[in-house]
């Protein structure tokens, strides 16, 4: 039964690269799984029980604020703001270009989103400053993802939701990042550093001449300080109310209350009309329930059909054995299938909801072994040609996603070493 229980899960998997709908694939996985090891049930249960998770508020309230701050255009202000400094220091286009939408990235989460908001004005401005398109989109796409230190990462709560219910001390949100943040930032500085090298071997940094090039329309764009800095408020909040802070009161700890109250902030910064923001607020938080929520409930239902048929034990029996092949499998597994998928997160959800729980049998921390994983899936995102970012980068360059991910995909195979290595 364990070797039908594996050919369903590469089946689901391979569905999943092939494009079929994600949610769809998992959940049929899961309950295929469950029905085979003759308990139906856990399927049901494990579907049930994340329906009504505490990561329901959490990502709800984080991704209503995201709306929010579309409504208002204070993400438009934000993006010009950081864009407009990068181009009056043309020396440092292409790693600058990553680092600001690495940036960028941690408040606004979503990498397809981010590439649109960020792509959409810088990919632009450095073919205009001689960039080569490909270079430019690369060097955009490059940064999309800075979420993991975002306190709205979906992996980052699921990680702290897991730690919560194994009882471990530290195991809030920023607890998390904190985790991997000093890793995540050496491999920023891998990525920069290497996509400046293929831009420099390739010849693509400068000479560019644009046939299509006329006057910038946005030049006339006012940007207003206070409103590029609201997308990034409830961040800085949670970052001064974080234990080793300790700036901010207790309150401030909570990422639902940080989001309505960044909310209630940017309402009366841009004088929004309360209706229409409580709409937007509502319209966000419902459709991340649909999507996120969604992705995650799905990824549970199949996690607990894998450990209902065996597959979950004799994985972890196999892992106990070293060390390394957690790391390794935690790392390169997500990193590869994110590549295939074009998208981090099923290969995430499914290893940290089904291998994490038992990283202390093979000698790694719960929150370690979670997040090597959330950031080698991000890694393995940021050069994959069928990701959703890569293919709207392209878009915007004219040219092949294929030319953004093989610019991108060695640096970030470096990158993901250096995370295993760090943590």
């Amino acid at each position: 039964m364990l070797y039908i229980g594996g050919l369903v899960v590469v089946l689901t998997f391979v569905a999943i690269i092939k494009k079929y709908e994600t949610r769809l694939c998992l959940l049929l996985g899961g309950f295929l799984l469950a029905i085979l090891s003759g308990n139906l049930m856990a399927a049901v249960d494990g579907f049930v029980k994340t329906m009504t998770s505490s990561l329901v508020i959490t990502i709800c309230s984080i991704m209503g604020f995201a709306y929010i701050m579309k409504m208002t255009h204070c993400d438009e202000h934000m993006v010009k703001a950081l864009t407009r400094a990068l181009k009056k220091v043309p020396m440092v286009l292409i790693p600058g270009a990553v680092v600001v939408t690495w940036l960028i990235n941690i408040p606004l989460t979503s990498a397809a989103g981010c590439s649109a908001a960020v792509g959409a004005i810088l990919i632009p401005a450095l073919i205009k400053s001689g960039v080569y398109p490909a270079m430019a989109a690369a060097a955009v796409f490059a940064g999309t993802w800075g979420s993991v230190l975002s306190p709205g990462n979906t992996h980052n709560n699921f990680i702290s939701k897991m730690a919560m219910e194994a009882k471990l001390p530290n195991s809030s949100v920023m607890e998390v990042i904190s985790v991997h943040a000093l890793a995540s930032c050496a491999a920023l500085v891998v990525v920069v550093i290497g996509v400046t090298i293929v831009a420099k071997m390739l010849k693509e940094g400068t000479g560019y001449i644009d046939p299509n090039d006329t006057d910038d329309e946005d030049e006339n764009f006012k940007v207003s300080a206070i409103r590029a800095l609201m997308p990034v408020l409830p961040l800085v909040m949670l970052v001064l109310a974080a234990k080793q802070v300790g700036v901010l009161p207790e309150a401030f700890q909570s990422i639902p209350f940080t989001m309505i109250l960044g909310s209630a902030l940017a309402t009366l910064v841009t004088r929004s009309n309360p209706q229409e923001i409580v709409k937007d607020f509502w319209r966000g938080a419902g459709d991340s329930y649909g999507s996120v929520m969604g992705l995650i409930i799905c990824a549970a239902t199949f996690t607990a059909g894998m450990t209902a048929i065996g597959l979950t034990g004799t994985l972890i029996e196999l892992m106990k054995q070293s060390q390394g092949v957690a790391k390794i499998a935690g790392a390169f597994g997500s990193f590869a299938i994110a590549i295939l998928a074009g998208s981090g997160d099923a290969a995430t959800l499914a290893f940290n909801g089904t291998i994490t729980p038992h990283a202390a049998d093979f000698g790694l921390g719960l929150i370690q072994l979670g997040s090597i994983s959330n950031v080698a899936g991000a890694l393995g995102r940021s050069c994959s040609p069928v990701a959703a970012g890569c293919i709207v980068c392209a878009g915007i360059a004219n040219i092949s996603p294929m030319e953004i991910a093989k610019r991108n995909i060695v640096v970030m195979f470096l990158a993901c070493c250096l995370i295993i290595t760090l943590l």
